[in-house]
Parts: structure tokens; C-alpha cells; sequence
């Protein structure tokens, strides 16, 4: 069984003109990093033209499907019917996108299935992080 899911979606890009923009985006999660997802976006989709990968909390997705979630650099919210919001909040600026519901929650059930929610502690290697943080702290 691999250990890493990817789902393409589409994003609509809200910007101050009134036409919202679509753009390819990819949801990552990746059972050796249990607790997270990414959401990627290539270099056309981006002011810098490089690709650019945002990574948060997988609880963090799923409570925002349902209700206003976060409050730092990620911020998730329902928006309509259909739709979520994830903003992505940077120096820079804000980036705000709309992606479909439904595209969220399969996702996440696909993510569940590789590593129940709550269980996510039973993927960690504890001997790799331990040396990994003890190797950054001679």
C-alpha cells in the first residue's frame, strides 16, 4: 500500500477583480508525516513562478469544511454550499481560494484510510525524529 496520497483540484483564486480565476492545485498527505497535509500550487499559478507548497495541520482541513477554522498562516471556512475557503497568509499577502467540498472530503476520507485520525502518533518514528532534532542541536 503506498504510503503517500496526492488528489488534484481545482482552485478558484480570488482576487480584487470580479472574475475568479481557476488554477490547478494538488493535496498532499503523506503517512510519514502523519499530522499534515500540503496543497501545492505550480509556478503558472504563482506571482513568483515557482511552485509553492503550503503545509498545515490534516485536523485543521477537516474542521474548516465545517466550520471557520484557524488562526495563523492557514486560515479554513465554509463558504456556501459547496465550496471551502482556504486562505494562505504570508508577508506578502493573502492568497484566497475556493475549492469544492466534495473534492475536500475525499480527500481526507482517502487520508483517513491510510492513517486513522487520532492514530497519526503510531507513524512517527520516534528514533528518526529524536536523532534528527539531536543532530540539529550539536
Amino acid at each position: 500500500m503506498s504510503t503517500v496520497i496526492e488528489q488534484a483540484v481545482q482552485a478558484r483564486l480570488v482576487a480584487s477583480a470580479p472574475r475568479m480565476e481557476t488554477v490547478p492545485a494538488t493535496l498532499r498527505y503523506d503517512r510519514e508525516d502523519p499530522f499534515a497535509v500540503s496543497m501545492a500550487f505550480p509556478p503558472p499559478a504563482t506571482l513568483e513562478g515557482v511552485e509553492v507548497s503550503w503545509a498545515f495541520a490534516r485536523e485543521l482541513l477537516a474542521r474548516g469544511v465545517d466550520a471557520p477554522a484557524g488562526d495563523g498562516d492557514v486560515r479554513v471556512r465554509p463558504y456556501g454550499y459547496d465550496r471551502t475557503v482556504v486562505e494562505f497568509h504570508a508577508r506578502e499577502g493573502v492568497a484566497v481560494v475556493h475549492v469544492r467540498t466534495c473534492e475536500l472530503r475525499r480527500f481526507l476520507e482517502r487520508s483517513q484510510h491510510l492513517v486513522p485520525a487520532g492514530r497519526e502518533h503510531h507513524y512517527l518514528d520516534w528514533d528518526e525524529e529524536l536523532a534528527a532534532l539531536l543532530e540539529e542541536y550539536p
